[in-house]
């Protein structure tokens, strides 16, 4: 549909995108920076005339690095004629979270922990009334986020994903589609769809350090070393420290990248 200098692998995996018919018009993607978005980003853009990045800036302890890296993410893929400039959206959560780890960096959960561990109350639903809103208020009624497979958490689910669209829809008098294009996917395919892209400007630390870099010791570094080594590729990421992770029954390391 454009020509972009984006680079895609074909994984043979089927992402759940709308047809092509309805991919005429616009559509907002909700970005954390991460790579999952990230991937979904840029193939957005190689199906719809105009894609709307929403960034949902809650006041947790990692959005100031992540922030960083995105913008020079969205500056890589050098593409303002088919991708819009960041739009960034305030919804803190000070006043619900209080002292949660992920506003007060203690106790953060540690590399190889769970992925229950991570989870945060009703983020799902803060950073979807914002940006369905956002649609309503600039005439997209497409928005993509970029839930995986392993997703454990019940506002991941497509039920929950149907009365979110449908209840705002309501409230304002218009209609949204939540698209998905990855839910069945695990994030080794998401990094292999990828592997073209300046996958070491995305970020998924949440306790990086001074220098904004990752940390290498939360649970989030630990599922993306991992997922660059299941993948079979090399992982582009600058941790402070070696990622300590299993392989086929031993420790292993994943060194600092330069």
């Amino acid at each position: 549909m454009n020509s972009t200098r984006i680079i895609l692998t074909d994984t043979g995996e089927k992402a759940d995108w709308p047809p092509p018919a309805a991919c005429q018009q616009p559509i907002a993607v909700l970005i954390s920076g991460g790579i999952d978005s990230a991937v979904m980003l840029a193939d957005a853009a190689q199906r719809f005339p105009r894609v709307h990045p929403v960034y949902i800036r809650t006041g947790l302890i990692w959005e100031g690095a992540e922030l960083t890296h995105l913008r020079k993410y969205l500056q890589a893929l050098s593409l303002p004629s088919v991708i819009a400039p960041l739009v960034i959206l305030d919804q803190p959560v000070a006043d619900l979270y209080g002292d949660h780890w992920s506003r007060s960096g203690r106790g953060v959960p540690a590399a190889g922990t769970p992925d229950e561990e991570v989870y945060l109350p009703g983020r799902n639903v803060l950073l979807l009334t914002k940006a369905l809103l956002w649609c309503h208020l600039h005439q997209v009624s497409l928005l993509a986020l970029a839930p995986l497979a392993a997703n454990p958490f019940p506002d991941a689910t497509p039920a929950f994903f149907a009365a979110m669209a449908a209840v705002v829809g309501q409230a304002v008098r218009d209609h949204f589609t939540i698209v998905r294009p990855y839910a069945c996917w695990h994030k080794t395919a998401v990094i292999q769809r990828g592997r073209g892209l300046p996958l070491h400007l995305t970020f998924s630390c949440i306790q990086p350090v001074a220098d904004r870099r990752h940390c290498g010791r939360c649970s989030k570094c630990y599922e993306r070393a991992a997922a660059f080594l299941a993948a079979g590729l090399p992982d582009p990421t600058d941790y402070a420290q070696p990622v300590p992770l299993v392989q086929h029954g031993e420790r292993g390391d994943v060194s600092c990248q330069s």
